[in-house]
């Protein structure tokens, strides 16, 4: 596949992220785990995917997220989320707010719902994407936009509800390779013209004691690819620490442990992407791709319980957004003939179509203090597969 070029502004930029990254791997005795490669492409300040600067969201960028098709994923959205502050506090924390879309249509849809939230924080690394979601609330919900404010880490503590779409796949993971003579971390390290290049060694620490709880077999021949991602496992753990009372609402692709670690998924689920086409070459262009592996939910789930949270309910996005009635949400607009509906109907059947991201996507709810059930799971609540 043919990738379109970067111009030589962004392939300047990626250069001066190579440099570093090479001399990290020198520093570090010519080996890092791909998680601290992940970790710099996307998020090492002023030059990673995630802080560089560049446009990564909706069709001038790298990929389309649900808010970004249609308001109708933050409106039917917002009917879970209101119920949760109605059983905690009236405040709301997005992670990875993104082009700020989803702020803004939760923010409409509650003053609709008469349910407004005392608080709206976003917590946001980019510094360019900050700038975005303040631009779009200003355009979008002016009237609402003094609710949002916006936070350099988590929350000292907090009750309510707290959101994340797609932001557990772009947390770092660790490259685990299963072989015949044993299990090795594959990490990178640099080839004799000093480019990037996978390198695997014995793997060793809180990484050998994920990778045996999965209880993998080792393969007669050949080998078993694929990821951990310790760095999500870590931060639902830091937000259990902190919820007083209240439940995390976590949206992302991904499977239950049973379906991430099949035999036939044995090259792993890393992907990059880079202006909508996807591709598995994490090495090119450092900085200008997207990185994302695909999220274990069983162990989203394991962390919040080993932390002391309550599992509340683990569905796919269809069943999530009939239950909260974007049907009803789709009705609401023009005439079923009209142009802007037929656009609506169409955004609806990609997010809940089984070969779209009706099923690809998952959500799960992890909460504290939470005592009925939450809206979002009545049908379909997948507990049992976790």
């Amino acid at each position: 596949m043919k990738l379109p070029q970067p111009s030589a502004e962004a392939l300047e930029q990626s250069g001066r992220l190579v440099s570093r990254l090479q001399r990290l791997i020198d520093a570090e005795g010519g080996w890092i785990s791909f998680a601290t490669y992940m970790a710099e492409a996307l998020y090492a300040p002023g030059l990673g995917y995630y802080s560089g600067g560049a446009r990564k969201f909706g069709p001038g960028g790298d990929f389309i997220t649900a808010p970004e098709l249609t308001p109708l994923f933050g409106q039917a959205l917002a009917s879970q989320v209101r119920q949760v502050m109605e059983l905690s506090a009236p405040h709301i924390v997005e992670a990875g707010a993104g082009t700020g879309l989803l702020a803004a249509d939760l923010l409409l849809e509650l003053e609709h719902l008469g349910a407004l939230p005392e608080s709206y924080a976003i917590l946001e690394v980019s510094a360019e994407l900050r700038e975005r979601q303040f631009d779009t609330l200003a355009t979008r919900a002016p009237h609402l936009a003094s609710r949002v404010r916006w936070l350099d880490g988590l929350p000292d503590r907090f009750a309510g509800a707290m959101i994340a779409n797609e932001v557990l796949d772009v947390m770092p993971v660790h490259v685990v390779a299963w072989r015949p003579e044993g299990i090795f971390e594959r990490g990178v390290s640099l080839d004799d013209a000093g480019r990037f290049a996978w390198a695997d060694r014995p793997i060793a620490g809180r990484v050998a004691d994920a990778a045996a709880a999965l209880g993998r077999p080792l393969p007669a021949e050949g080998e078993y690819v694929s990821e951990l991602n310790l760095a999500g496992r870590a931060w639902v753990a830091e937000w259990a620490a902190r919820l007083e009372k209240g439940a995390l609402l976590l949206v992302d692709y991904g499977y239950p442990r049973a379906e991430y670690y099949l035999d036939s998924r044995s090259t792993g689920t890393l992907l990059c992407y880079f202006r909508h086409h996807a591709h598995g070459d994490p090495f090119l262009w450092p900085g200008l791709n997207d990185i994302t592996a695909f999220v274990d939910f069983t162990a989203v789930a394991e962390a919040g319980f080993d932390a002391g949270l309550d599992v509340l309910g683990y569905t796919d996005q269809a069943n999530l957004l009939f239950n909260c009635g974007i049907l009803a949400c789709l009705a609401r607009r023009a005439p079923e003939d009209g142009a802007d509906y037929i656009r609506a109907a169409k955004a609806v059947q990609r997010l809940t179509g089984p070969h779209e991201m009706g099923e690809l996507f998952k959500i799960i709810a992890l909460g504290r203090g939470i005592g009925q059930p939450l809206l979002g799971f009545l049908r379909g609540d997948r507990l049992h597969a976790l």
